[in-house]
């Protein structure tokens, strides 16, 4: 995937004010509309100053933008890093990004950020914005809860007009049982409110952070399992980990790789719990000495096996 570098697009310098930024849309605007413009690529002219704009002129998104496009260079393919948007707090009404390319969809997703704003008193006082943001827990904060000191960071104008880049650190209380994809409430956390108006809430999206053994599936997890040969054939009782602690799991003789084996209620915790599905995946000794070497003859000759047989060869 192209980087697209909005600056660019609007025909703006990196530091520009968001003044500057929206009177060049403006102009560009006019020149390309496809209704009045006799320039050959207009319309998608015009398309792409719409998805640069939508980003450059709120200055939440243009500090995103800023921090994601830094380490990029001509030539290379555009890859965002996953979750590259955790700890970024926005605010804002939603948008409609289905006209936009695939590269804004992977820097903002198909989602949008509620107003939450409503008035009253004449307008002289109203209820801040609410505000969002992603977060990473560990897989096994959901199993047990957990208290965690999280970092977010948002942008404010400055007094130049160029979005300043700040940080701001709140204690969180991760809720037992909570899954990926649903949304913490820290209410009155969010912006400020006008007048006597009360502050929006705070809205944390919980994402799971990459786990090295488990996979997640709404409330259910998924471990693949190494297993020895004679494990597999044989049947064999075996320590398997859980996010919750060590268990004993009895492996079926004859089982094969792929064989998904079920812990009832030891996925995700909540009224009615997840599974654990077990995995198993064979492993095979490496042939590297020569009493290695020697055993994988001797079993050669004392089993008749083909496993191409269903292939007719």
């Amino acid at each position: 995937m192209e980087f697209k570098d909005y600056y660019d697009i609007l025909e703006v310098k990196r530091n520009a004010t968001q003044d500057e930024i929206k009177r060049s849309y403006r102009k560009l605007a006019r020149k390309y509309h496809p209704d009045v413009s006799k320039e050959e690529n207009a319309e998608e002219r015009f398309k792409q100053l719409g998805e640069a704009y939508e980003v450059l002129r709120d200055p939440e998104k243009r500090a995103a933008y800023d921090q994601l496009g830094a380490d990029w260079q001509a030539g290379q393919d555009f890859r965002p890093p996953p979750d590259w948007d955790q700890g970024f707090e926005f605010h804002g009404a939603g948008i409609d990004d289905s006209q936009f390319s695939d590269f804004f969809e992977s820097l903002f997703g198909r989602r949008g950020y509620a107003e939450g704003r409503t008035t009253r008193h004449h307008d002289f006082h109203a209820r801040g914005r609410d505000s969002h943001a992603k977060v990473l827990i560990d897989l096994e904060d959901a199993y047990q809860g957990a208290s965690r000191t999280l970092t977010l960071k948002h942008s404010e104008l400055g007094a130049d007009g160029r979005p300043i880049l700040k940080e701001r650190t709140l204690n969180v209380r991760i809720p037992r049982g909570v899954r990926q994809g649903q949304h913490i409430r820290l209410a009155k956390q969010g912006g400020a409110g006008i007048g006597d108006g009360s502050a929006g809430d705070l809205y944390l999206e919980v994402e799971f952070a990459r786990h090295p053994y488990y996979h997640v599936e709404g409330k259910d997890v998924y471990l693949d399992l190494p297993v020895t040969p004679w494990e597999a054939a044989l049947g064999a009782t075996v320590k398997v980990p859980t996010p919750a602690g060590t268990v004993d799991l009895k492996i079926p003789a004859n089982s094969a790789t792929g064989r998904k084996l079920r812990l009832k209620g030891r996925g995700i915790p909540a009224k009615q719990p997840g599974d654990l599905y077990v995995v198993l995946q064979i492993a095979l000794p490496p042939a590297d000495s020569e009493s290695a070497k020697q055993a994988y003859s001797k079993f050669r000759q004392a089993v008749d096996f083909n496993p191409r047989t269903r292939l007719g060869v």
